[in-house]
């Protein structure tokens, strides 16, 4: 709960420090004395939107802290924001310098604030759809996962079919490319073996040629060869080795080369008689230029002309099966559409019984709020299927007998719109948790009877949870278990505004005040009167 807030700066407040007590607490005071400032501040202290407007005249700085008790733990937070006359502002949560943002992050479920104009539970089936679900504790996370799965295989339908031409146009293309290449059966080294080839039967006569002279220049014809000339000069050396030992190795080194020459003519006399098959020449040179154009055509070479047509063939099959895909997503999407409408229609239904037990709740709140002819229903109809289901929501009431159902913001007036927004907080704080709710003049448009109503039922809630009530009406503040009022007074030049809390005959001159204007005998009664009705 909040226990104290202390402003400086902050408008027309010079300085204020104001405690709270766990339960009912009002404000009280003229028109104009700083009773919205009051709320401004706290809303500025929970990361709420600051504008440097609301500094003080003529002061550096507005400076705003909340002290909270977090009855869960048992543990206080800290909260301040300090807004420059700049328009800069800064947070600190438990002196640790923050941002608006984790303002709002550490104040979330702590406060809830009502004000007079606001309608966004009356008019926003978001909202109503929203108390729905609280109220009724109904999980949407299994549903929301269905709905993501859904959403997450539609999208990958729709960019699959959104791609079919593209896809066809490849398709095509790639089976233009297969069946041009297929009739040639590429290999590797193909190319390289080829022009080896080709390179022989071109220079067949030179070769032979060159062999034939090579043979004879070894074997001699009607003159000796090298071989033949190479044995006289080992006969030669070995006469004179019978003189000069020195010779010995010479004449090894010569029968060496003997031999070798030998072998030499051996190898090349097959080479010379080998069957060059000349035929083969125009087969090879078309072949040749197949190679040629295709090079040309796909600017690669014949090697890497093969590495990417299996690319090709894989690509090719990959597409072709694309088909396949979509008709497996389109089943696993209708599987899944199937199951996401039944989990909506269950949620629907919960949805139903608890639009049901909410309205009649209200209902019965309502009427106790001095509304006895009200009707109310939460309508769930359907709608499509988004990521909260498939239904909508709209507050319809009757507010009088013989009058026709109609939304809420369209047939209350300012009175019934303040009691039907106490209403529905009173319901829902049987079931959710926030610590402190701040109703900022609710008694908007109430006298009375109604207004002693709205009085009685905020204590009510505050035995459950801290109230915080700004009001102008005297039943509502006799209410209060801290009666807080706030004074504006005019000091030279400078307007101050001052909180304090108000007790016993003070706290009854106030409520006379509040009754008639005035603090006559007849005023003072009454608000004795009413004061005895909270005791």
């Amino acid at each position: 709960m909040l226990k104290e807030l202390y402003i400086e700066n902050l408008a027309i407040i010079e300085k204020a420090v104001i405690t709270f007590d766990n339960r009912l607490n009002v404000f009280s005071g003229e028109t104009g004395a700083g009773k919205s400032i009051l709320i401004g501040g706290i809303n500025a202290v929970l990361g709420g939107r600051v504008y440097k407007d609301i500094v003080r005249a003529g002061a550096e700085k507005a400076v705003i802290t909340a002290l909270f008790d977090i009855a869960e733990t048992g543990e206080e937070l800290l909260l301040t924001r300090e807004i420059n006359s700049s328009g800069n502002s800064v947070a600190r949560i438990n002196g640790k310098t923050a941002t608006a943002a984790d303002l709002k992050g550490a104040t979330a479920g702590l406060i809830d604030i009502h004000g007079q104009h606001e309608t966004r539970l009356i008019i926003s089936a978001e909202s109503q759809l929203e108390l729905i679900d609280s109220f009724g504790e109904i999980s949407l996370d299994e549903y929301q996962q269905a709905f993501r799965d859904f959403s997450t295989i539609s999208k990958s339908i729709k960019m699959l079919q959104n791609e079919s031409l593209l896809r066809d146009e490849k398709i095509e293309l790639l089976s233009e490319r297969i069946a041009d290449l297929t009739p040639y059966k590429l290999k590797k080294g193909e190319e390289e073996e080829i022009s080896r080839e080709l390179e022989r039967l071109r220079n067949i006569q030179n070769i032979s040629d060159s062999l034939n002279k090579a043979y004879y220049a070894i074997n001699g014809g009607e003159e000796p060869g090298a071989s033949e000339l190479t044995r006289l000069c080992g006969v030669s050396l070995a006469e004179a080795m019978r003189y000069v030992p020195e010779c010995k190795e010479l004449k090894s080194r010569i029968d060496s080369l003997v031999i070798e020459l030998d072998d030499i003519k051996q190898e090349i006399s097959p080479l010379i008689s080998e069957n060059f098959d000349i035929d083969k020449l125009p087969h090879l040179e078309e072949r040749m230029s197949d190679f040629l154009r295709l090079k040309r055509k796909y600017t690669m070479d014949i090697d890497e002309l093969v590495d990417k047509s299996a690319q090709w063939k894989q690509e090719l099959h990959d597409l072709q099966g694309g088909d396949n895909t979509i008709e497996k997503l389109l089943s696993e999407k209708k599987r899944l559409g199937d199951e996401v409408r039944v989990k909506a229609e269950k949620i629907t239904l919960k949805r139903k019984e608890t639009a049901d037990k909410l309205s009649e709740l209200i209902k019965q709140e309502l009427l106790y709020l001095d509304m006895p002819d009200v009707q109310i229903i939460f309508e769930v109809v359907q709608e499509k299927v988004t990521v909260t289901g498939m239904d909508g929501v709209e507050l319809l009431i009757s507010v009088n007998k013989g009058e026709e159902m109609k939304p809420a913001s369209k047939i209350a007036s300012g009175g019934e719109l303040s009691r039907i927004m106490l209403a529905i907080k009173s319901v829902i704080a049987e079931s959710d948790d926030i610590p402190t709710m701040i109703f900022d003049e609710i008694d908007s448009g109430l006298s009375g009877r109604a207004a002693q109503k709205v009085g009685t039922k905020l204590a009510e809630l505050s035995k459950r949870r801290q109230v915080l009530c700004v009001t102008h009406l005297a039943q509502i503040a006799a209410m209060a278990d801290n009666h807080l009022l706030i004074e504006k007074e005019s000091i030279g030049e400078r307007t101050y505004t001052n909180v304090k809390s108000i007790t016993g005959e003070e706290r009854k001159r106030e409520l006379a005040r509040i009754i008639s204007g005035d603090e006559d005998e007849l005023s003072m009664a009454n608000a004795e009167r009413l004061i005895g009705r909270k005791t």
